[in-house]
């Protein structure tokens, strides 16, 4: 990829529930009237960082504050995400994307590997499940479950899942995601980049299919994280 990056400055943006349009986030009121807010681009999300293409974003029912803050598990219904859309749950304080990837976004994975850092997730800062250990760095191949904050200083990366100069990166880009606080990109397996300031993949937590629709962040069949 040997354009540069967008440039990106704006404000803050806490997320309740949110819905991307492309150029930022349209806000939806809190669920709760003491909901916490999470810092979603380091105060870099603008419409110069935004993707060039609407990705359907989707907010979730948030559990209880006591259960966020004891780290409790987190159900999540999966099946009202569209294929290429994302939805947003918090965990432990934590942003945590649910994908559901495009047959293109899959097949494209293995293509990468000579242009990542970690192709294989072998460091072990930000240890993969065994089950998450493979080319799709999840489940099933076509969803994936990443914590949605930069390995680099803790920014949180937008999504650029429209491919070459169409996203605004350059015209090689495969589609993943992109962290305009200090230019990290990701593919969409949440693998870092070669030569970026991130050091390691996105995490992958601890996680596990209670149904077809519906997964638990957080625990798995070894029990909670």
């Amino acid at each position: 990829m040997s354009s540069s990056p967008p440039n990106s400055s704006g404000p803050l943006l806490g997320l309740s529930s949110a819905v991307t349009k492309g150029e930022s986030f349209d806000m939806q009121p809190a669920s709760e009237p003491n909901r916490r807010n999470w810092m979603i681009a380091c105060g870099a999300v603008g419409a110069g960082a935004a993707a060039a293409v609407a990705v359907p974003f989707l907010g979730s029912m948030a559990p209880s504050e006591k259960a966020r803050s004891a780290g409790a598990p987190v159900e999540v219904d999966i099946s009202d995400i569209p294929v290429g859309g994302v939805k947003i749950v918090e965990w432990r304080g934590k942003p945590v994307w649910v994908v559901r990837r495009t047959p293109e976004m899959v097949k494209g994975l293995e293509a990468l590997n000579s242009q990542l850092a970690d192709p294989t997730s072998d460091r072990t800062d930000y240890p993969v499940p065994a089950y998450a250990k493979n080319i799709h760095r999840s489940i099933k191949p076509e969803v994936l479950v990443t914590v949605g904050i930069c390995t680099h200083l803790g920014c949180s990366p937008v999504s650029k899942f429209e491919t070459g100069e169409a996203s605004g990166i350059s015209a090689d880009w495969p589609g993943g995601f992109f962290c305009p606080c200090h230019g990290s990109t990701f593919d969409s397996a949440g693998r870092v980049f070669a030569n970026k300031p991130a050091p390691d993949n996105l995490e992958v937590p601890r996680h596990m299919y209670l149904s077809d629709s519906r997964i638990v962040i957080g625990q798995d069949e070894q029990g909670e994280a």
